[in-house]
């Protein structure tokens, strides 16, 4: 068994006050570097030993990386903008770089096509729409998503419009 290798360094909570990210905290280029020769910028991070999630560290295009953090981290650890934090990361060795809903695994167990097609969806998109799937806290609501989704995929031949499947959202709902 081996023995992860966790990187520990402080933090500020900083803001692009851009469109596309938001809130991150700021990696140290010493440790991204670390991440960059094995070519695997996916990481899980803890901050101030509370709350842990799977994440990227990202390129800010200011010459610094970050990884992003949602108001309901932000929230759990109460930082606000500028607050300092304790940032633990190791690489994730998991198969998405985010949980597999139950749910959701037993649905592609049991629908090869749906299967087939979700696992030719490139990693990104694969962690997108577990994301989207694993959000309810509701088995069933993580359920009917995952129904849609596959249902989606085959339909699409492998594609994902996500302004389409939005609508076959709603449309499960009636």
């Amino acid at each position: 068994m081996s023995k992860r290798k966790v990187y520990t360094f402080n933090s500020e909570l900083i803001n692009f006050y851009g469109d596309l990210w938001h809130f991150h905290l700021k990696v140290p280029v010493t440790i991204y570097d670390k991440f960059k020769k094995e070519d695997d910028l996916r990481v899980v991070v803890r901050v101030n030993d509370l709350v842990e999630w799977q994440a990227a560290i990202m390129p800010s295009g200011q010459d610094y990386y970050f990884i992003n953090i949602n108001k309901a981290n932000r929230k759990k650890l109460k930082l606000e903008l500028g607050d300092q934090a304790e940032v633990q990361i190791w690489k994730d060795e998991s198969k998405y770089g985010l949980p597999m809903p139950e749910e959701f695994d037993e649905l592609l167990k049991m629908d090869p096509e749906g299967n087939e097609v979700f696992h030719k969806l490139t990693p990104g998109k694969q962690r997108a729409l577990l994301f989207i799937i694993g959000k309810p806290k509701s088995s069933q609501l993580r359920i009917e998503k995952g129904v849609v989704v596959v249902e989606h995929l085959k339909r699409n031949k492998g594609k994902i419009d996500f302004k389409q499947l939005n609508i076959d959202f709603r449309k499960a709902k009636e």
